[in-house]
């Protein structure tokens, strides 16, 4: 008889629930949706199952008229580069019932009742506790999670196979008071010559709010203790070499200002980031979106990336965080552990 192994720090069991319907793809069709203007409720069908929409009139963001109708529709527009980047992943759910810049809550376990085909994953945590993580898989299951007022995104840096091992390390690049977005940018290019140094591929996306990430699809084998302690040791070297650029000292009193903080810590197991093509509740639906080094070489505005314009961009240039999610082209970081 096996012996149930018993979560740890290091080791945290997960079961997946999955959908059990006859003859359904694994992979569902992504359709092209237009919602109604003319009602504020209605259950709308999608790969032939019934997602109930609330309150689509309400104003999400007051002063551009912008509602909850128009945060789901952005969400239907780009559902085919997004979710990929979803996929068999636990989503923390950060939810917004009233809009951008009214009180949030943050929410693990899936709500119930809900739809019998939102899948699960369940993480085991070491004090035994274990949490139903909803997974979104499909457009109906996008479309369920942002209907609850999730704004953003945050899925997990692991899949549900194996939540000790992520897919991939970040560097969040955030400006500590004093330093403006033109410093983010260049920190972010100095970091680049650091990863390059090492043949570390690196990839930027904006954050929708003030700062950069910059991801690093990497091989699976590394648990998430050894992905952030890397990420810690990286950080404080390039903080090092420019001091008046870069800090990664993570006490904020101890942070000396106009400099650009490298968090690392946001590696560390159980924490999350806004995904890719995540709506920010700032004063504007700023988007967080992949851009090119060269971009960021000839300077970018957060503001120029928007629900309005950034899905047409995507059809333009294509996913420029597909590396992230391909086979292909992923480092080793056991080289450098």
């Amino acid at each position: 008889m096996a012996v149930k192994k018993v979560p740890t720090r290091e080791y945290h069991p997960a079961i997946v629930t999955r959908s059990t319907e006859p003859g359904r793809k694994k992979t569902p069709d992504i359709p092209s949706i237009k919602l109604p203007k003319n009602k504020s409720n209605l259950e709308l069908e999608v790969n032939n199952r019934i997602v109930k929409l609330t309150n689509l009139d309400k104003l999400f963001w007051p002063k551009l008229g912008i509602t909850k109708r128009d945060l789901i529709q952005y969400y239907i527009n780009i559902a085919p580069a997004l979710l990929p980047h979803l996929r068999d992943r636990a989503m923390v759910m950060k939810r917004y019932p009233n809009g951008a810049g009214e009180a949030f809550f943050f929410m693990k376990r899936a709500p119930s009742p809900r739809p019998k085909w939102i899948e699960i994953c369940a993480i085991e945590h070491s004090s035994g506790n274990v949490i139903d993580f909803p997974m979104i898989q499909d457009l109906e299951s996008l479309i369920w999670v942002i209907n609850l007022g999730c704004i953003d995104l945050n899925q997990w840096y692991a899949r549900c196979d194996d939540v000790d091992r992520p897919d991939y390390l970040h560097f969040d690049l955030d400006p500590v008071p004093g330093a403006g977005f033109e410093k983010v940018i260049e920190a972010a290019l100095f970091l680049k010559m650091g990863l390059d140094a090492l043949k570390i591929p690196s990839y930027p996306k904006t954050t929708g709010s003030k700062g950069i990430h910059i991801y690093i699809p990497i091989k699976y084998g590394p648990t998430q203790k050894e992905v952030w302690t890397f990420a810690k040791q990286f950080s404080h070297a390039v903080a090092g070499e420019a001091p008046d650029l870069l800090t990664a000292i993570y006490q904020v009193s101890k942070r000396p200002k106009g400099r650009v903080l490298v968090d690392y810590n946001q590696n560390a197991w159980g924490r999350t980031l806004a995904s890719v093509y995540s709506v920010r509740p700032k004063d504007l639906p700023t988007v967080s979106t992949p851009v090119k080094w060269s971009e960021l070489e000839r300077g970018v505005d957060m503001e120029n990336f928007r629900i309005d314009n950034v899905p047409s961009r995507v059809r333009r240039m294509g996913d420029l965080f597909k590396p992230l999610i391909e086979k292909k082209g992923r480092f080793r970081l056991e080289a450098y552990l």
